[in-house]
């Protein structure tokens, strides 16, 4: 793999470990547990989604505020930063929330891409819009995700791509660029690159 020229992260069970129960959250919301949350709502009239916002935000402000990293998290960043590689996160979840866990944790990144932008993943169109604000090609970047919507997303995009796996069977079709266990394995993976670069 070619040492890229800018990382995309995704936050929710990439840099923070994985908090928010999904299958609660669409009982809650009265989602069928078989379809995403998002485009459900997006299916909604405007009173529905109104009162199922409302809901979503609790569960997801709830989880910001009792978020921790992943191991390795903060090792990654720092390292990154060291070697002037820009990131950018890219998240279906709202601006609150990562402000919240921005704080909570001290996490900073150049560019920050949320669902109030526009679409969201799996859509390419937000991360071709971090690559742009980056000023850095698609094809120069790495999507870093836990799920689904970071693979199809960056396949969509064609941006290489990373699925953090947590020693777990992959439970989709696509097929990611590199799986890495953990984020402690993504840096030595990512100074092995270097190196040979």
């Amino acid at each position: 793999m070619v040492f890229p020229k800018a990382i995309l992260f995704d936050m929710d069970g990439t840099l923070t470990e994985p908090y928010l129960d999904y299958a609660l959250i669409k009982r809650d919301l009265g989602i069928d547990p078989d379809h995403p949350i998002l485009e459900s709502l997006a299916k909604m009239t405007s009173s529905q989604r109104a009162e199922a916002e409302i809901i979503l935000h609790r569960h997801e402000n709830a989880a910001a505020e009792a978020s921790s990293l992943n191991p390795g998290c903060e090792e990654l960043l720092h390292w990154l930063k060291h070697q002037h590689v820009p990131t950018a996160l890219v998240t279906r979840n709202t601006r609150k929330s990562v402000r919240t866990v921005f704080d909570l944790h001290g996490l900073h990144f150049e560019v920050c891409v949320t669902r109030e932008d526009g679409k969201f993943k799996p859509d390419p169109a937000p991360l071709l819009l971090a690559c742009e604000k980056l000023g850095v090609a698609a094809t120069d970047s790495w999507m870093v995700g836990d799920s689904i919507h970071d693979i199809d997303a960056a396949a969509n995009a064609q941006i290489p791509s990373v699925w953090i796996s947590h020693n777990l069977p992959r439970p989709f079709m696509t097929e990611p660029t590199i799986t890495c266990p953990d984020l402690h394995q993504l840096t030595l993976l990512l100074k092995r690159c270097l190196n040979q670069g």
